[in-house]
């Protein structure tokens, strides 16, 4: 064999060698990346399933707290409105007997309304200025604390799952002033800045120690909620000169 044949041969294998070694380039990568593909396929689920049980568990506690809120109407003044009933109609008077039919009549328009609130058609049907409006009257109207809120309607086109994971961040930022910071005054005010909007909830009560660690986990679920509609939850707090939470929400593109 001659020497030209000899280099012939070798560069003829060495390519041969080249493209066997690119072709297992070429399915290594193809191997590499399907499996990305499968690895970013099962993180997707898992985001998506963590975020439809996030929603989920919104949507349970805000039944339950919607059923306490019943509980406490049937007993506070549903009650009351039919044991005064019971008492006009004992009455013989004309008056006493007129009274007993309007009582019916509150009776009847307070049953209707709680109704409405036994499913969570309402939330698509209020909005949230509304809402937040409702609570703080509610409050205010215990003789607990003065309230306020300020508005710009920022947070007025919302989708359904943003409006159930704020109500219920509102409702627990609401429950823990009342329950731990004694205030004399709860202030809500909704404003934009920027791209931004942002929902702050500020009480001059008690406050607390923020580099303290809670044995609680309320404050981080809270924080994990608005992560999971793209928003932010920061609080800040001094003691013996109250607390202020921001839920920042980008808008919606």
């Amino acid at each position: 064999m001659s020497e030209q044949e000899s280099q012939f041969l070798l560069i003829l294998f060495g390519g041969i060698f080249f493209a066997f070694l690119m072709s297992l380039f070429v399915v290594a990568m193809v191997i590499l990346h399907r499996q990305r593909q499968v690895k970013n396929r099962q993180k997707l689920e898992q985001i998506k399933s963590e975020y439809e049980k996030t929603l989920l568990n919104v949507e349970n506690e805000i039944h339950q707290e919607t059923l306490a809120q019943i509980g406490r109407e049937l007993h506070d003044n549903i009650g009351q409105l039919l044991s005064l009933t019971k008492l006009s109609l004992n009455s013989a008077k004309p008056e006493k007997q007129q009274q007993a039919k309007e009582y019916v009549n509150q009776v009847i328009k307070e049953v209707r309304a709680l109704s409405k609130t036994l499913n969570l058609d309402w939330v698509e049907s209020l909005s949230l200025d509304e809402f937040i409006n409702q609570q703080l009257h509610r409050i205010q109207a215990t003789g607990f604390c003065e309230t306020s809120l300020q508005s710009d309607h920022s947070f007025a086109e919302l989708k359904k799952e943003e409006k159930l994971v704020l109500i219920r961040v509102i409702q627990e930022c609401l429950n823990n002033a009342i329950k731990h910071a004694d205030p004399s005054r709860i202030d809500i005010r909704i404003h934009q800045n920027g791209k931004v909007r942002i929902l702050q909830i500020a009480d001059d009560g008690r406050g607390f120690d923020t580099s303290q660690k809670s044995s609680g986990s309320g404050m981080y679920n809270l924080g994990k909620r608005m992560e999971t509609i793209g928003g932010k939850f920061q609080l800040s707090s001094i003691v013996g000169k109250g607390t202020v939470v921001n839920l920042e929400l980008p808008f919606s593109v």
